[in-house]
């Protein structure tokens, strides 16, 4: 395996870094937005995805079958009435690409993409070249190439040995040998709903013209839940095949010429024909030319969600310039503490009401510290007010009984001005957050579940 390459590949893709070490901070820093993001998918996976999946049902009404395909928790329904015996014939063609080698015919990993990546740099050189992925390469010339990339070689595509319609069409044979289509089978009919979002005229009424930032804002979710190995190829790939359309003068390949290349390999089941898609293939294509086209944006997390990954880890700790952003935060790590709590204390809420009570003092502790700490003004004279009523119904409270996680929250979120509890994040629908579950106003549906 050539560790060069793959090392050269890993930096490539994770080039953002934080910097915390205070000798160091007068250096420049590139700040990676979706820092916390990534944090939390790899410590929090089950909060991760399900805080991704319920913004997704916000954007797609996805009925109880296609959700549990989403989440993995029920195997897709092949179009074609696929029974046993095609059941049989995938399994079977699954062993037959297992047994071509360690990259064509096997399940995606970051070695395999480290040895494709080198028919990707080298495509990126070559994007003139008229018919690209359309006219195919020389058979003799590919099996060479072929067998160099399975047995780990760190083969030089500049010596002239190879033409880029060898490289280009042993790229498209890689995705189509993989044993589920890149953008894998549980999200098939996700992709298809996502095609179905469309604009809404002034009455409320569906119209034909697509939602394109709606699209965009889902498949932008979507992409992260996607297995890492899958996303950092799509990635590559979307990359590439925007900077050929983007020469599309030179090489005669449009966006939607190189969807019809590549829709079979990216979105279609695995054994299924055209005649099997007829209703969709359609929309297949469509969904592939759009995502090449809007691929620049798509690796991004949406704002919310680096806000949601950012508080979780930082809560009220993390100091804004504004008082009403910095007291909304506050609220918001309070709500999302006291969120976690409730959802322990219902398998033991005997043993956990302490530790509850302790997170609501604590929580409430750093809010009315950043109270005091603001400058004298009219508005720091309200929250203290509101501080000190705040103050006197806990007492109350837990001189009567302990209160429960939803009564503090709820009570302290009453008290505190509309302004601070409502978060407006650029180019993303209003959010409000509650103890239990994260709402969307301007009549959005209300996500599946909460945070947790």
């Amino acid at each position: 395996m050539p560790h060069q390459k793959l090392s050269a590949f890993i930096d490539a893709i994770c080039n953002f870094v934080i910097c915390n070490d205070s000798p160091l901070r007068s250096q420049p820093i590139i700040f990676n937005p979706d820092f916390f993001v990534e944090k939390l998918r790899h410590e929090k996976p089950e909060v991760f995805t399900e805080l991704v999946v319920s913004n997704i049902t916000r954007l797609i009404d996805l009925p109880g079958t296609e959700l549990a395909q989403l989440m993995g928790e029920v195997d897709l329904k092949l179009p074609g009435g696929a029974g046993p015996a095609a059941g049989f014939f995938r399994s079977l063609m699954s062993l037959k690409r297992k047994e071509k080698g360690v990259v064509f015919g096997s399940p995606l990993t970051e070695e395999g993409i480290a040895q494709i990546y080198q028919l990707i740099e080298y495509l990126h050189k070559n994007l003139r070249v008229e018919g690209l992925f359309r006219v195919p390469g020389n058979s003799v010339r590919q099996q060479l190439l072929r067998d160099a990339l399975n047995s780990g070689t760190d083969i030089d595509l500049d010596s002239g040995e190879f033409h880029s319609n060898d490289v280009a069409t042993l790229l498209k044979m890689f995705l189509g040998e993989l044993p589920e289509p890149l953008l894998t089978h549980k999200h098939f009919h996700v992709h298809l709903k996502i095609a179905d979002l469309m604009q809404f005229d002034d009455k409320g009424n569906k119209t034909n013209i697509p939602d394109k930032e709606r699209q965009i804002e889902a498949l932008q979710l979507l992409f992260l839940i996607l297995p890492p190995a899958n996303r950092n190829l799509l990635k590559l790939l979307l990359d590439l095949l925007y900077q050929t359309a983007k020469k599309q003068d030179k090489n005669k390949m449009s966006a939607h010429n190189l969807a019809l290349m590549f829709a079979p390999h990216v979105l279609w089941p695995k054994n299924v024909t055209a005649n099997d898609l007829q209703e969709n293939i359609t929309k297949l294509n469509t969904g592939m030319a759009f995502m090449i086209k809007h691929s620049q944006k798509l690796f991004k997390a949406p704002a919310y969600i680096r806000e949601c990954a950012r508080l979780y880890y930082l809560g009220s700790r993390t100091q804004v310039s504004k008082d009403d952003l910095d007291l909304t935060t506050s609220c918001h790590a309070m709500s999302f503490h006291l969120a976690r709590s409730q959802k322990r204390n219902r398998v033991d809420s005997c043993s956990q009401q302490e530790e509850t009570q302790q997170h609501t003092e604590e929580a409430l502790k750093e809010l009315f510290q950043h109270v005091h700490n603001m400058p004298d003004s009219t508005k720091k004279k309200q929250l203290i007010r509101q501080r000190k009523v705040l103050g006197n119904q806990m007492m109350s409270e837990k001189k009567n009984k302990s209160p429960t996680p939803e009564s503090v929250a709820m009570g302290e979120l009453k008290r505190v001005s509309k302004e601070n509890v409502s978060l407006f994040f650029s180019g993303s629908p209003t959010v409000t957050m509650t103890p239990t579950r994260l709402k969307w106003s301007e009549g959005k549906k209300e996500a599946r579940k909460g945070f947790l």
